[in-house]
């Protein structure tokens, strides 16, 4: 099997007289907006990527679970909207080696609808972490924020759930 590998770079521009005499560290100053620019290079990459010069994004692969190449999607059971059932059965539908390290990754969007998802009692279903540092958890495992996922909508992806070291 053939693994390509695609690289990102940067060739900020300084000269040595301002990178000498500034007040602020200029030098640290552009290598966190080079971090933080190849962060949202590649996490659209990795979300939507076409695999031309860039690695294949997981939203693009085709459904299923029978060839190599595909990804099994589950419906949530309502067309255009995120239901409590459909998250279980995203949560379920994950083999037993990849559920230990499994997160989710969904848009903040997608984290407003869930956080409002209510049972029949009117009462919420799920409430966000509320102290700073800990992460957000859902069915017992953590939420990764990707603003690359799509909003909750008719034939969107806005949510997937797995074992991301492992894919």
């Amino acid at each position: 099997r053939r693994l390509p590998v695609h690289e990102i770079y940067a060739m900020p521009k300084a000269t040595q007289q301002l990178l000498d005499d500034a007040r602020v560290n200029v030098e640290e100053w552009l290598s966190g907006k080079i971090a933080s620019k190849m962060s949202v290079t590649e996490n659209t990459a990795f979300i939507n990527g076409d695999g031309v010069d860039k690695p294949r994004g997981v939203l693009t692969y085709p459904a299923g679970t029978t060839n190599p190449g595909e990804i099994e999607q589950i419906n949530s059971g309502s067309a255009g909207a995120l239901t409590a059932d459909g998250l279980r059965s995203l949560f379920y539908a994950l083999k037993t080696p990849y559920i230990r390290n499994a997160r989710w990754i969904m848009g903040r969007s997608t984290i407003e609808v869930i956080s409002k998802l209510k049972d029949g009692g009117g009462e919420y279903l799920w409430s966000p972490g509320l102290k700073e540092g800990e992460p957000q958890m859902l069915l017992g495992h953590p939420i990764d924020r990707m603003e690359d996922m799509p909003s909750v909508a008719a034939n969107a992806l806005p949510v997937a759930f797995g074992d991301w070291k492992q894919a």
